[in-house]
């Protein structure tokens, strides 16, 4: 099992000048400690989850580009991005711009959206889950019909295309991969079985994510595609240690998961001081994990 970081908070006590340095550290200690892949949310508001919708929050691929620019070997991601929050064709040139400038590390994280307030608050639309549901469908389409050589019209339902050209195309081969977010049996996993490389579930308890991962053996038996060739990741948010003792409790909390072939867990990462934290993750936990 691998270590992943989704940086979940930037309300560091120096202000807004003091995020550019954070984040240069967080980056290069998390490499040099073997995590995985760092990732941030798409938002544009906090969310009630982490803190007061006023917290800073940084807009996602701006700060992906950032971090491509102080790492060498992670993988750099949004958990997630909302379909709702761009144009489908604008989000998978970004993707591209972020998988060339990153050397082939970039990943498309997306999901239905959920967050209204900040919909309304900037004005997005915000429209039913169902038709969130199927503009999310229909990005993956594109995004698929993009980074391919196919660069003919795409008419949807809700977008249209006059051509899908996308120049560069990405280093990634095919393509950077695609990791849907959630947990939606009927349409979510299925959709992870149809289009997507990965997926990312909530680790509920061992026994719900047993249970979303059968469902997801079944989507893949009807769709005809190879559930062991989708990527499994887990949010983990149980407190990171922060020494020896707290990582073997943390190691014996994952095991579960292991036995699952969950591939990565994915910590979030919203402290003032998190060298610590990725030091102790790198000295006692990566390395178990990794036997």
């Amino acid at each position: 099992m691998h270590i992943g970081f989704s940086i979940c908070g930037f309300n560091f006590a120096d202000g807004p000048a003091a995020i550019p340095g954070k984040l240069n550290t967080i980056a290069g200690e998390s490499e040099e400690a073997g995590i995985n892949s760092l990732w941030v949310m798409d938002h544009f508001f906090q969310i009630p989850q982490v803190g007061p919708a006023e917290n800073p929050v940084l807009e996602a691929y701006t700060t992906l580009g950032y971090l491509a620019g102080r790492t060498s070997r992670v993988q750099l991601g949004t958990m997630v991005t909302g379909v709702t929050y761009r144009n489908p064709g604008l989000l998978v040139k970004e993707v591209t711009t972020l998988d060339v400038l990153s050397g082939g590390r970039a990943i498309l994280g997306i999901g239905a959206a959920w967050f209204e307030r900040e919909h309304a608050g900037l004005g997005f639309p915000f429209p039913s889950l169902k038709e969130r549901f199927e503009r999310l469908e229909e990005t993956l389409q594109i995004a698929q019909q993009m980074w391919s050589s196919n660069v003919s019209r795409y008419e949807g339902t809700h977008y249209q295309l006059e051509e899908t050209l996308c120049s560069p195309p990405p280093i990634s081969a095919p393509h950077p991969p695609i990791l849907i977010g959630g947990s939606g049996e009927k349409k979510t996993l299925r959709f992870v079985a149809r289009y997507a490389n990965g997926c990312n579930l909530f680790s509920t308890n061992p026994t719900e994510v047993r249970h979303k991962l059968e469902v997801l053996q079944e989507h893949c038996d009807t769709e005809g595609t190879s559930y062991d060739a989708i990527k499994k990741t887990i949010l983990h948010m149980a407190p990171i240690p922060t020494d020896k003792k707290q990582a073997e409790e943390f190691i014996e909390n994952l095991q579960p998961y292991v036995e699952l072939g969950i591939d990565e867990a994915i910590l979030g990462l919203a402290v003032e001081n998190p060298a610590p934290l990725i030091q102790t993750l790198g000295d006692h936990v990566i390395p178990q994990l990794r036997e």
